[in-house]
């Protein structure tokens, strides 16, 4: 048997699933919450393993009598058309992330429902970084139906294209803010709200930039959820096409003014952060870079988040690889951004159906 790569704890599961399925190197997770009052896998993990048993061929998953315990042996990402019902306890983009990052390398072009609480910024944000990497044509995400918590209801489609390989990137320069987009969705609930929350953004937003389009998107009867709720996705594109983004949903007990403050304040910080990458996207980018061509990838970013720092720990388990990661700017002292660069393993797509 080959070599297992062994892990304990069930934070960064997603990751080092994904990791193993890409790298075909068995993985082994112990000890998932075995120190708690319900130990083991939760609903929305065991949901997780099963949707890549149906997105991959050949995957044997064996799951310990008391779910404290599981070992992956990964097979080959077939693709093509999957259904899959995700839990309430979590929302879509959970379920959607390492889908995001599988899809490209599979056998058939993806084309996956989900019936569960969907999400704009996978839509709007996290697609559009896969283009520098040559990964556009085909891919989308369309929202069928829309839910909120806790009844969910909502329904996505996501399509993704097959490619041989990804290319290399060289994203060094941030440029500067020039527009902010954002998503206002109301479901079931008065659409005077989205307008509360459109209202509220622009006067924090107005401030700084005069280019803002917020648009209204308001569900009802078939096409909303099981229960309701509004929510506010911002993002904020730079003249390098750079994106940031944020986003805040609606809480017992809250006001669509509250929702609007806290993501617009959010985008803020995200901005400040810096960088050609936002600290929700570090993950997704740094991966493709280390499966790019045999050549040195390049990218700036903002000081990288814990879950981040883990990933590249996770990165040199199973592919091998060290990023080089120096000050962007070494003579202005009070610059927190970082250049991040490292050698490409030339990872190439042999899932793919030849046409």
């Amino acid at each position: 048997m080959a070599s297992v790569i062994s892990y304990s704890g069930h934070q960064y599961l997603r990751h080092r699933l994904v990791l193993s399925i890409l790298s075909g190197k068995t993985v082994r997770i112990e000890k998932i919450r075995s120190e708690d009052e319900n130990p083991g896998l939760t609903d929305y993990e065991v949901s997780l393993l099963r949707l890549l048993e149906k997105v991959t061929n050949g995957t044997i998953i064996e799951i310990s009598v008391t779910g404290t315990a599981v070992l992956l042996k990964p097979g080959v990402i077939a693709g093509g058309p999957v259904t899959h019902d995700c839990p309430l306890s979590r929302s879509i983009g959970y379920f959607l992330e390492p889908l995001v990052m599988l899809g490209p390398f599979s056998k058939k072009p993806f084309n996956s429902l989900y019936n569960d609480l969907s999400v704009d910024l996978i839509r709007t944000v996290t697609l559009p970084h896969l283009q520098p990497f040559g990964i556009s044509e085909g891919l989308e995400l369309r929202i069928k139906r829309r839910g909120a918590p806790p009844g969910g209801g909502g329904e996505v489609q996501f399509l993704c294209p097959v490619v041989k390989q990804v290319t290399t990137v060289n994203f060094v320069e941030p440029g500067k803010i020039k527009r902010i987009r954002g998503i206002a969705h109301a479901v079931r609930v008065s659409p005077q709200f989205s307008n509360r929350m459109i209202d509220a953004a622009r006067s924090v937003l107005n401030r700084y930039i005069p280019d803002i389009y917020l648009y209204s998107d308001v569900y009802k009867g078939e096409e909303s959820g099981k229960s309701p709720g509004y929510g506010l996705s911002l993002l904020a594109e730079s003249t390098t096409s750079a994106i940031h983004c944020a986003e805040a949903v609606s809480q017992p007990g809250g006001t669509p003014e509250d929702v609007a403050l806290l993501a617009s304040r959010a985008l803020l910080s995200e901005i400040r952060q810096g960088g050609c990458v936002d600290r929700n996207h570090q993950c997704l980018v740094l991966l493709m870079m280390v499966l790019g061509s045999e050549d040195v990838g390049r990218c700036r970013m903002g000081e990288p988040t814990v879950r981040t720092v883990q990933f590249l720990r996770d990165i040199r388990d199973f592919f091998g690889t060290s990023f080089k990661i120096v000050p962007a700017n070494p003579s202005d002292p009070s610059c927190t951004e970082l250049m991040y660069s490292c050698y490409g393993t030339g990872y190439v797509n042999v899932n793919r159906t030849l046409a």
